[in-house]
Order: C-alpha cells, then sequence, then structure tokens
C-alpha cells in the first residue's frame, strides 16, 4: 500500500474518511463540486494541514515526512498555477528537478528526465517559448511534464484535463493510465466518462464523506449518480465491453 487514510478530517470539507489506496494504479477522485475532493488530494501531498486522523504515506504520517524527501516521492500538480516570470517551458519542467539539485548546474540526469517528461506531455515542440505566451491547455501540459520531470513513485493532480481541448484530455488520460502501471496516480476529475474509461480505481465524495469506492464498473453506478449527484442517467456497453453513461433528458 502506498497512501491509506483513517477517520481523516479536515477543518472544513472532509470528515471520517479512510481508505488504503495501492501502490499502482489510476485512482479517480469523483464528487459534486464541494465535496471535498481537492481538500483530500491537498492532504496527501502534505499541503493541508493540520488534519484529523491519520494520513500516512509508505508507512509514516504524511506530516512527518521531510519536504525534499517527501517531494522525491511524491508530485502534485494543481487545477491552476500562476507563471509571472518570463521562463521557458523547458525551464519550468527543469523545476521538476529541484527535490534532486545539489548546486547551480543540471546534471545529465536531471536532462534525460526532463526530455522524457516534455515527450510524454506532448510539449517538446514549445519547449524554448515563453510559458506565458503558451494557452492554458499547452501550461498544463508544461507543468504535467514538470511533476513528471521528479521521478515520483506517486503522482497527485487535481482536475489534469482544465483547459485542454479534446484530443488532448483523452491524451492526458491515456497517459495516466499508462504511468498507473509503474506508480500510484491521483486524479481528481468531474468527467465521470474519463473516470469509467481509463481509471483502474475511483473515491467518491459526498459532503465530505466517502460516499463509495472500488472499481470504477461497480461503482459508478445510475443508482449512485442519482444520490451522489442527483442526476439520473443511462448506462451504455461497447461491444468491446466498455461502458459510459449519458444524461436521462
Amino acid at each position: 500500500m502506498s497512501f491509506r487514510a483513517k477517520t481523516l478530517g479536515f477543518e472544513y470539507g472532509l470528515s471520517d474518511v479512510s481508505f488504503d489506496l495501492p501502490s499502482l494504479g489510476f485512482v479517480a477522485v469523483a464528487g459534486p463540486n464541494g465535496a471535498g475532493k481537492s481538500t483530500l488530494v491537498g492532504i496527501l501531498a502534505g499541503l493541508r494541514g493540520p488534519y484529523r486522523g491519520s494520513c500516512v504515506y509508505r508507512d509514516r504520517e504524511v506530516a512527518r515526512w521531510a519536504r525534499r524527501e517527501f517531494a522525491r516521492e511524491v508530485a502534485f500538480l494543481p487545477q491552476s498555477l500562476r507563471l509571472e516570470f518570463p521562463f521557458s517551458a523547458e525551464e519550468v519542467a527543469f523545476m521538476g528537478r529541484a527535490p534532486y539539485a545539489h548546486g547551480w548546474y543540471a546534471t545529465q540526469e536531471d536532462r534525460d528526465a526532463v526530455e522524457r517528461a516534455l515527450r510524454l506531455t506532448d510539449s517538446l515542440e514549445f519547449r524554448a517559448r515563453d510559458v506565458r505566451s503558451l494557452s492554458g491547455g499547452e501550461r498544463q501540459r508544461v507543468m504535467l511534464a514538470s511533476a513528471l520531470a521528479q521521478e515520483p513513485q506517486a503522482l497527485l493532480l487535481d482536475e489534469p484535463a482544465t483547459f485542454l481541448d479534446l484530443r488532448h484530455q483523452i491524451g492526458i488520460y491515456k497517459l495516466l493510465s499508462e504511468l498507473g502501471r509503474r506508480m500510484l496516480v491521483v486524479a481528481v476529475t468531474h468527467d465521470l466518462n474519463l473516470a469509467l474509461r481509463f481509471a483502474t480505481h475511483v473515491l467518491v465524495l459526498d459532503q465530505g464523506k466517502l460516499a463509495a469506492e472500488g472499481a470504477p464498473s461497480e461503482v459508478l453506478t445510475p443508482a449512485l449518480l442519482d444520490r451522489v449527484f442527483q442526476v439520473r442517467v443511462q448506462m451504455h456497453s461497447s461491444g468491446g465491453g466498455h461502458r459510459w453513461m449519458t444524461p436521462d433528458v
């Protein structure tokens, strides 16, 4: 196991949440607005505290990890991040190597990690551009590259498809699914169809509590969506076994 929460709570937005997350896989965190999704991922990232109960990563309480050591294990990509200085996209990706820095100069290992991250996120073509000149979707991909350049064991993301066009939304979720084969990926999402298609596990929050968890096909049912989201849906299946939902209107 990687993350383990027991009766986890926060001053606002989260109450008595318990779960165990595996070391590998793509976990989607879903729920209505205000359900506590971003609060939960913020606690996992070590950015929200003090919290109640317990939140453990690799058998050590998150709050007790040294920050530099934790950053070599866990990377976090927020929903949005303002960049006000004239850094190139590649320089922003290099910021992900900060937990490994021992001086002013990048090592070959740093350069190789950044190159891989830019390639994975389809960002090589604008590596030299001022990040402020990029579109919202391009900036999001660069920030993901920075997180991947950390070479983490766990990757936490808050709505990673924000600002992305449809092609790159699907591309990012495919990438997260592939990354989940060698690390833990936890992503807040509002797109339940993408969660159904690509996630291996889902946590559903409702009013700060854990409403359900498990395999997406078993958890994201019409009954749960009616109860938690107050939306009636119809479920569909393809010949290949993929499921998706449409509103029942």
